[in-house]
């Protein structure tokens, strides 16, 4: 690490944002503290206040390249899938595996709130969007006649449940309901959710 006063104003962001990463995944978002951060890159916390606004903003920003990386990864899972319905079990399985490899850095999406009054950032909700729109696409390419307003909810929704049955993993609550793995458990919900929505889709233009 180079000496204070030594990195451009985007360099110091840089080092600061991957230092709050690297303190995430080893501890968690509880882990994170502003000294913590400053301690690893030799600059001071009024320092890092003249590249961020507050820890949170820090926290923002740092789950954003979280959310950046997931939808990569989401992305790619997409590519060459020779259905829609396997790319959807595709985008499910790389989230789920996404969760259980970075864990704490996952969490930290979810758990991080921002004071009372503040909002998150249009960036950040853009970034959300985008990862709702891979499963939007393909629901639409298995549905093509249904309307952009069930397709969207629906995306929300199985997503959800994805999100929840990870959650519930994590908390071994699948394990006291019947030793299910998360796997298993989400290929059901796909299963059952994908069949009804083409069914339903189906019915409705009989």
């Amino acid at each position: 690490m180079g000496r204070r006063n030594t990195h451009t104003r985007e360099e110091l962001r840089e080092i600061a944002l991957q230092a709050a990463e690297d303190l995430v995944k080893a501890h968690g978002l509880t882990g994170l503290s502003a000294r913590k951060v400053v301690n690893r890159i030799g600059y001071t916390v009024g320092s890092l206040y003249m590249v961020f606004n507050s820890i949170d903003d820090l926290i923002v920003q740092m789950n954003e390249r979280t959310l950046d990386q997931l939808y990569e990864m989401l992305a790619a899972s997409v590519a060459g899938q020779l259905s829609a319905a396997t790319a959807i079990r595709a985008l499910a399985q790389t989230y789920i595996t996404f969760a259980l490899t970075q864990t704490h850095r996952w969490l930290a999406v979810y758990q991080h709130r921002l004071p009372k009054g503040q909002t998150v950032p249009d960036s950040f909700t853009e970034k959300v969007t985008r990862m709702f729109e891979l499963v939007q696409q393909q629901l639409t390419l298995l549905c093509p006649r249904r309307q952009p307003e069930e397709v969207a909810l629906a995306a929300r929704a199985l997503w959800s449940g994805v999100h929840g049955i990870c959650i519930l993993g994590f908390d071994q609550k699948l394990e006291i309901a019947g030793g299910r793995s998360i796997q298993e458990v989400t290929g059901s919900l796909l299963d059952n959710y994908l069949a009804g929505f083409t069914y339903l889709a189906i019915r409705s233009n009989q």
